[in-house]
């Protein structure tokens, strides 16, 4: 079939195969190009497909020679219909790996049920014998309580008071007004029960008790924090809520996993082009204005540049880990910096329909966001026939 991009909000219903494994390769050819570092051995990633996961595990990979488990949702396609861009991804990095001579094995599943936990305990058991660094970067709007079958849904929304501010249609770049009401006691609850630390902390206790995680084991999740405008929707809304319990969870996990040299970490990222921040209003703006200024002063990043930079000047830094006061790692240095925020201030008053591709990099942001899918790539013939179906290499489903 010839693949076309298929939209549905802030949604992409078709992937295209070709264009995923394309923005893959470009990732890899960016660590090789950096060169290798001495950093972990084995490595598994919870949500692999996609964003800061995909990231850190072809830098893990392709920078420190790794071997590594992905786990993350599976996904079917037809020949009438496509998988999903993290099955596409996945599959491509798998080749690549496999090509490249590296350990790599995905499992397939709900990362929030006790089985997928169990099929990676064991894959991990036997292919690998322990692993040293954990990645946790699960992005879901649901999750069932594993314990309680309960089915939890998150939101995103303020806290206390409605929320007013300038937002876009990226596909169109009208600039509108948006509202939103605040969050109830119960939706803010359930959205900790999906973002926060929980299946994080159950992730490394299954691995710990199970003894397949080193003793002096690295793990870490993805944080954000953002700008001052974006705070009542973002930090200071039911996100925040969730963010502020995975960082908790950092703080035990590492006071438990240091007493035999290991390590816990949030690492709190920019903000980037993804499927999750593009649902979130005023967050495309926002980030649209960011990337022009990051670009003009020389400091933007995507996220394959910011995982290489995570393990060479963060995890494994000779000289140790650099965090905040909180006990985070920062790699969010640069957007936060007061040369960039000082000029997104004065932009964002001055931001309109009319102006706002002279004032952002608005059109970046819609190609970028289209590429997470697979299109818009460079270099990749989307006129051309071409198989949806596609298998992954060591793919175990159980």
């Amino acid at each position: 079939m010839i693949i076309k991009p298929r939209t549905r909000g802030f949604i992409c219903t078709t992937a295209h195969p070709a264009g995923c494994a394309h923005q893959v390769q470009e990732q890899v050819s960016y660590v090789k190009n950096q060169g290798r570092f001495a950093g972990p051995r084995n490595v598994l990633v919870i949500g692999a497909s996609t964003g800061y996961g995909l990231g850190a595990r072809i830098a893990a990979a392709f920078g420190a020679g790794a071997a590594t488990v992905g786990v993350y949702r599976p996904s079917t396609a037809s020949e009438t219909r496509t998988a999903s861009a993290g099955w596409y991804n996945s599959a491509a990095f798998e080749e690549m790996a496999y090509t490249a001579g590296l350990h790599s094995y995905s499992v397939c599943g709900d990362a929030f049920s006790a089985e997928t936990k169990e099929r990676t305990i064991a894959l991990i058991r036997r292919e690998l014998g322990q692993v040293d660094l954990v990645i946790y970067s699960v992005a879901s709007a649901r999750r069932t309580d594993p314990q309680t079958g309960e089915v939890h849904q998150s939101v995103l929304k303020p806290i206390g008071s409605p929320y007013t501010n300038t937002t876009v249609n990226f596909h169109t770049g009208e600039l509108s007004t948006v509202q939103i009401e605040p969050a109830t006691e119960a939706e803010i609850d359930a959205t900790v029960h999906v973002m926060g630390g929980e299946d994080w902390q159950l992730w490394i206790e299954a691995l710990r008790d199970s003894g397949v995680l080193a003793a002096d084991a690295v793990t870490l999740a993805f944080s954000y924090v953002g700008p001052e405008l974006t705070q009542a929707v973002y930090r200071d809304g039911t996100i925040g809520r969730a963010k502020d319990h995975l960082e908790a969870t950092a703080l035990q996990l590492n006071a438990e996993l240091s007493r035999t040299g290991g390590r816990a970490y949030v690492a709190v990222s920019k903000g980037l082009v993804t499927q999750s921040s593009s649902a979130i209003p005023v967050v495309p703006l926002y980030i649209s204005v960011l990337y022009k200024v990051m670009k003009e002063q020389g400091v933007h990043e995507g996220c394959i540049e910011q995982a290489y930079r995570l393990y060479t000047d963060f995890l494994y830094n000779p000289e140790g880990t650099p965090v905040d006061a909180q006990g985070r790692i920062r790699i969010d240095d640069h957007e936060m910096s007061h040369a960039v925020q000082t000029e997104v201030e004065r932009i964002w008053p001055m931001l309109s329909t009319e102006n706002v591709y002279e004032y952002s990099d608005l059109a970046a942001y819609r190609r970028e966001f289209f590429q997470l899918f697979g299109f818009e790539s460079g270099g990749v013939d989307y006129e051309a026939d071409i198989s949806p179906v596609v298998a992954i290499r060591n793919s175990y489903e159980g």
